[in-house]
């Protein structure tokens, strides 16, 4: 039961970051949404650090000095299987006119919910990664701990709801789709995470590697759209704050609870 709540939890705030959409007349404004994004790369970042790369070394403490082996390794593995996803899956991101990946007839709205979905991936990861160690007893990984990250990775996800369809809204779908779209881009995350949990017996050997896999893919998000959105035009300082935010609120509700 603990482990289908901790699953649940990040899809409920991209649900709740959608339902913005049948309260704000607008889209967010600017400022607003370079603090939002910030803040989701903050804790992104900081999850990245102290839930999945800090334990896949603390795991591999056997190999001594080589430790750090499978942490790198699976970092850069999950950093190719992103950018891999971006260049054969096509999408489109907020603000540009241009999609990336395979030419396609999709409508403009189908890709901006792809992009959103394709980066929700590894969040599901995360947190299923996390839950299989749990499950399968490893002392690197807690129960709370388990759940920090779980709720970490929903707080970013309520501002990718909300920054999802607000904009499918302001461009002429209804509300009800809007929101409904919004809220399937985070479904993956659930399912991406479950499957993992559902491989747990299987997982443990190659656990480190799985951890670091998911940060690596995290932080492929954070580099490639998040900061660079959170910092565009005028003001970018006002991302940098929300970036603080984010890591200092993360990486307390890890320790703390960890």
């Amino acid at each position: 039961m603990n482990t289908f709540l901790g699953l649940l939890i990040p899809f409920a705030g991209t649900t709740a970051g959608a339902a913005c959409v049948f309260f704000l007349r607008g889209q967010l404004k600017a400022g607003v949404q370079k603090a939002l994004l910030g803040f989701a790369s903050g804790v992104m970042v900081a999850a990245s650090v102290w839930s999945l790369l800090i334990p896949a070394m603390d795991m591999s403490s056997h190999m001594d000095k080589l430790a750090f082996l499978p942490a790198a390794l699976g970092l850069l593995l999950g950093i190719g299987f992103l950018l891999a996803m971006d260049r054969l899956v096509p999408h489109l991101h907020l603000g540009c006119e241009k999609s990336e990946g395979p030419a396609c007839s999709l409508k403009k709205t189908t890709m901006l919910v792809l992009a959103v979905t394709l980066h929700n991936i590894p969040e599901g990861m995360a947190v299923g990664v996390v839950f299989a160690g749990m499950i399968s007893q490893n002392a690197q990984i807690t129960l709370a701990g388990a759940f920090a990250l779980s709720v970490g990775i929903a707080l970013q996800n309520f501002p990718e709801g909300a920054i999802i369809s607000l904009p499918l809204k302001s461009e002429g779908e209804s509300r009800g789709k809007a929101f409904l779209m919004g809220t399937l881009s985070g479904v993956v995350e659930p399912i991406a995470g479950g499957v993992t949990v559902l491989l747990a017996s299987y997982v443990e050997p190659v656990l480190p590697y799985l951890l670091s896999f998911a940060a690596g893919a995290m932080l492929y998000v954070v580099v490639e759209e998040l900061i660079p959105e959170s910092s565009a035009g005028e003001h970018s300082n006002i991302g940098t704050i929300g970036f603080a935010a984010g890591f200092v609120l993360m990486m307390i509700l890890d320790v703390a609870l960890g």
